[in-house]
């Protein structure tokens, strides 16, 4: 199973970026660059090449659907696994975050203590999700005589 190392929280609010920060590098030993803007993160994807990219879904100018579905038509980020982050969850919210593609939703307000725990158990779940994943078949090739 790959390891979590890199995480890219995109939020408008510079209290939660910071929060998210020292909660997944202290508690959870990640590396973890933060972006102001869904623009922004696109902007930072290939530079910066997370393995999970946190977004929030309330944002000014480009909302966190509106980024994730930028990520999903670019190159560089449409196979990074993002989680939401939002007050808003009502199931039928969650369904509709999971539908789009997303693989995770974490509420806010988020308990600090145990933020970065949760964001483990999502990603050891993005892991097994893709193991269980049938590969590709290569196709038979036989000599003809």
């Amino acid at each position: 199973m790959k390891r979590l190392v890199r995480v890219m929280c995109v939020d408008d609010e510079d209290d939660i970026l910071e929060v998210v920060r020292l909660c997944l590098e202290m508690l959870g030993g990640l590396e973890v660059f933060c972006c102001h803007s869904g623009g922004e993160a696109l902007e930072q994807i290939s530079a910066n090449r997370p393995d999970l990219i946190l977004l929030d879904v309330m944002m000014p100018g480009m909302d966190g659907p509106a980024t994730f579905l930028e990520l999903q038509r670019s190159a560089s980020g449409a196979d990074i696994p993002v989680v939401f982050m939002t007050a808003r969850v009502q199931s039928t919210e969650t369904e509709q975050y999971m539908r789009m593609g997303a693989s995770g939703v974490v509420a806010k307000p988020f308990d600090p203590a145990t933020l970065s725990s949760d964001i483990e158990l999502i990603w050891r779940n993005i892991q097994q999700n893709q193991e269980r994943q049938p590969k590709p078949s290569m196709p038979v090739l036989s000599a003809r005589d």
